[in-house]
């Protein structure tokens, strides 16, 4: 493995969005290209880990044409969405970064140790966990905060009613980011979670523009 690069709150490189959020970590680790940290704009990807089956589909339809307008997508490496939000980003030549729940020594989910070797040569891997500490169940809602907060908004492709991935929502409402969702069949338990954020107030997507365009309209704000 490659020289991890420590990078603390005070230092001129620590990520700019993310020193704007009320709990921001005192150090993170690096592997990769640190020069992303302060690029923009920047959209978390996030949904279930067991997506269903046209959950590719859905991720490249709205990802892939942002991806090709240099967006950053910001994920965690988790299986199911997050790894197919990654990987789209990977194939197209696209900037992704992503945020572990534990150290670099320790990858987890470990069938995702090729993926995390292509995120450290083409993109970036942050933790806020030693190299040595092990990926513990609450250090995921944990690592959440710091996906938010990298990003101007959060887009949800897929979530059950009672997944873990609106913890990382409500991360993202606390932190005053923008909260995207994609709608789906209802008869899909995987977008019950999506349908729900939209009737509390997310914005629906239906295609990379409505992100976009939020990006255009409220976006330079968060910006300056």
């Amino acid at each position: 493995m490659e020289r991890f690069k420590i990078i603390t709150i005070v230092d001129e490189s620590y990520p700019p969005m993310l020193n704007t959020i009320k709990d921001a970590p005192l150090v993170i680790y690096a592997l990769g290209d640190t020069s992303l940290l302060s690029d923009s704009p920047a959209l978390s990807v996030i949904g279930t880990r067991n997506p269903s089956r046209d959950a590719g589909q859905k991720t490249e339809l709205i990802v892939k044409p942002l991806i090709k307008d240099n967006w950053l997508i910001v994920s965690g490496m988790a299986k199911g969405i997050d790894s197919i939000a990654h990987q789209i980003a990977l194939n197209s030549n696209g900037k992704t970064i992503a945020v572990l729940g534990g150290g670099f020594y320790h990858i987890y989910p470990k069938n995702n140790i090729n993926l995390f070797k292509q995120i450290v040569k083409q993109g970036l891997v942050l933790s806020e966990y030693p190299p040595d500490v092990r990926p513990a169940r609450y250090h995921f809602p944990e690592r959440n905060r710091i996906i938010s907060g990298l990003s101007f908004g959060t887009l949800v492709i897929e979530a059950t009613e009672r997944s873990g991935t609106l913890i990382t929502v409500d991360q993202a409402l606390d932190q005053g980011r923008e909260v995207f969702a994609v709608p789906g069949s209802p008869l899909q338990p995987q977008t019950k979670g999506c349908h729900r954020m939209i009737q509390d107030g997310a914005k629906l997507v239906h295609e990379a523009g409505d992100i976009i365009e939020e990006w255009l309209g409220i976006g330079k704000s968060v910006r300056n």
